[in-house]
């Protein structure tokens, strides 16, 4: 992984394959490159450091094409190098880009070591160039649906021969890919923002399916090599939308674009419907007599919080389990759950799977939470609810995870109205209580100063500890992600109750102690917690309710919020620990828009 384009035309595609990798960046990713089609021979351009210095290399170099192909790669068969940098040649004949992991690598390197094949990097990929040119008799279409039948893993690839020019060929399983579609010219893409500004003509690859790219045609067949006809959708990406603006990173941006997110997200909801989530949400809604959640990091954290809101506002039973472990173990599937997904992307390769898994089971109800409306996972699930919080280019989550929550608010009310839970009066409540979000946030937000003299006190530890209580046990989950994400403390969270069952061991004057304190009715078993902090010498810091009754004292740092938000307090409460995440890492000067080892979007298992 992280980021392909390709393309075939009649022009010198060069400046659109680096546009196209420079809109991909904020997927994270520690080498680029680029292959062009050049007079009859393979030739490229491979960097370790960012897209601008790949471009500047070719700007030196002068390379110029009409055929080529590009990626950004997020390393994990061998060491972030040159050598092991896409695209990949093999014999100067085979050049190849791939996203995904093939888990027969090693059987198939050595049957081509055997057959005089020399590797020279370490990566899985090499080995479907080699693949390929094994198998090449003179048509690359063709070979390349017999290659990847021997390929097991995921992978979305795009391949192009030093002696078919103008043909690109794309395949994928398990991973996204997209087609381009231009007049006189044709595009792969691993995501259609990486075309923005060069076609809004989009085709979504389905499982299985192989892609022949010419000047004048785009030619698909499915799994079993059957010609089929996929829709061309018309798609505005956002190509303006990653314009940083007065910021310095576009994590604070995005923090301080909350307020208009939250606002787009529930933009139109007037009132509480299952049809919010699609056409036939009320019969299945009326049906299930469950919840199954499945996420992976930020979203698990808010499929957590969404346990509490569906338990205790519509009283149907909910399980969340981290995607990436769900398939691997015995489960008790019940047809009567309603399985719902959420993603930022709506191409997490583990979700995708475990929602497979699922339906494998016969849990065919299913839901997802997503950001983006023309992803894998909006596609596989029968309903779904699009949250508007735009591009998200740190890959650090704030807008997408607090949009999420809003979502599965909503979910949790529409929920409880269809099985008659949720009187008139309480649904105008909530409905008044969700139009005021916006408002309640950037309130907030203007805490900022009073966060950085903080954050220049943590930026010198290397230890942190997050205690929160039912509602808000999984917002100091996410602030203690958040803050090991970029600044590379090492941060953990605990239920406040958990104190004396372990974590207290840890607590010291070096160990600042974040609490999430709302004034619900639990704060006053959390300020007997905290009294427990305090009397071990930790520093506690606390984020309390303006009627909480928290005052600051020796070793009590507090900061108050404008109001208490009832059961919409998780939303507000974690944005102080976005910002704290935040200025914590600018203090420490991480790359916080691009922590090290970490991608955007994660479409390999």
């Amino acid at each position: 992984m992280c980021g392909i384009v390709g393309a075939v035309a009649q022009r010198n595609i060069t400046p659109v394959l680096l546009e196209g990798l420079k809109r991909l960046e904020y997927r994270g990713y520690d080498s680029c490159g680029v292959a062009l089609h050049v007079d009859g021979h393979l030739q490229r351009s491979r960097s370790t450091s960012r897209v601008a210095d790949l471009q500047a290399q070719i700007d030196q170099s002068g390379l110029a094409g009409f055929t080529g192909i590009a990626h950004t790669r997020w390393a994990t068969h061998g060491a972030p190098s040159s050598s092991n940098a896409h695209p990949h040649f093999s014999r100067e004949r085979i050049a190849l880009v791939h996203n995904g992991i093939i888990e027969n690598h090693e059987e198939l390197r050595a049957e081509l070591t055997q057959a005089g094949y020399v590797f020279e990097s370490q990566t899985d990929t090499e080995v479907i160039a080699h693949l390929i040119d094994h198998l090449y008799s003179g048509d690359l279409f063709e070979t390349v649906q017999v290659a990847i039948k021997r390929l097991t893993g995921a992978f979305a690839i795009a391949v192009f021969c030093r002696d078919e020019p103008h043909r690109v060929v794309g395949a994928r399983q398990g991973s996204p890919l997209i087609v381009g579609v231009g007049q006189g010219e044709n595009f792969l893409a691993s995501d259609a923002m990486a075309l923005a500004g060069t076609t809004d003509q989009i085709i979504y690859l389905e499982e299985g399916d192989v892609v022949d790219l010419q000047l004048q045609k785009v030619w698909i067949v499915d799994s079993e090599g059957k010609s089929v006809q996929r829709e061309v959708k018309t798609v505005h990406a956002h190509s303006g939308a990653a314009e940083l603006g007065p910021y310095r990173h576009y994590m604070q941006k995005e923090i301080f674009e909350q307020p208009r997110a939250i606002a787009d997200t529930l933009e139109g909801v007037i009132s509480i419907m299952p049809e919010l989530f699609g056409d036939g949400a009320y019969k299945v809604f009326k049906q299930i007599d469950s919840v199954l959640i499945l996420a992976c990091g930020t979203s698990y954290y808010a499929g957590l919080t969404a346990k509490y809101w569906i338990e205790a506002i519509a009283k149907i039973p909910v399980n969340v389990e981290i995607a990436s472990e769900y398939r691997y173990r015995e489960s008790v599937p019940n047809p009567n759950s309603l399985v719902v997904t959420i993603s930022q992307s709506g191409e997490t390769a583990d979700t995708l799977a475990a929602l497979k898994h699922a339906r494998s089971l016969g849990m065919l109800h299913t839901l997802t939470v997503c950001n983006v409306a023309t992803s894998a996972m909006v596609r596989e699930c029968a309903l779904s609810y699009i949250t508007h919080a735009g591009v998200e280019v740190g890959v650090a989550s704030t807008k997408a995870f607090t949009t999420q929550l809003a979502a599965l608010f909503l979910l949790a009310l529409s929920l409880a109205q269809s099985k008659g839970r949720l009187s008139e009066t309480d649904e105008a409540e909530h409905i008044r209580a969700l139009r005021h979000l916006p408002v309640a946030i950037s309130a907030v937000l203007a805490l900022e100063p009073q966060i950085i003299s903080w954050a220049e006190e943590f930026a010198r530890k290397e230890n942190a500890l997050f205690l929160g209580r039912g509602l808000h046990y999984p917002i100091a989950l996410e602030g203690a992600l958040k803050l090991k994400e970029i600044s590379y403390i090492h941060a953990e969270a605990y239920p406040a109750g958990e104190l004396k069952h372990g974590p207290l061991a840890l607590v010291t004057k070096e160990m600042p102690v974040v609490t999430v304190a709302p004034n619900d009715t639990l704060i006053e078993k959390l300020k007997s917690n905290m009294q427990e902090v305090r009397a071990r010498g930790g520093e506690l810091y606390v984020f309390a309710d303006a009627d909480s009754r928290i005052t600051s004292s020796e070793g009590v740092h507090v900061i108050r919020l404008p109001e208490h938000y009832g059961q919409l307090s998780p939303i507000l409460h974690v944005v102080p620990l976005q910002l704290l995440a935040y200025h914590t890492a600018l203090a420490r000067g991480t790359d916080v828009d691009k922590p090290r080892n970490l991608a955007k979007s994660v479409t390999v298992e």
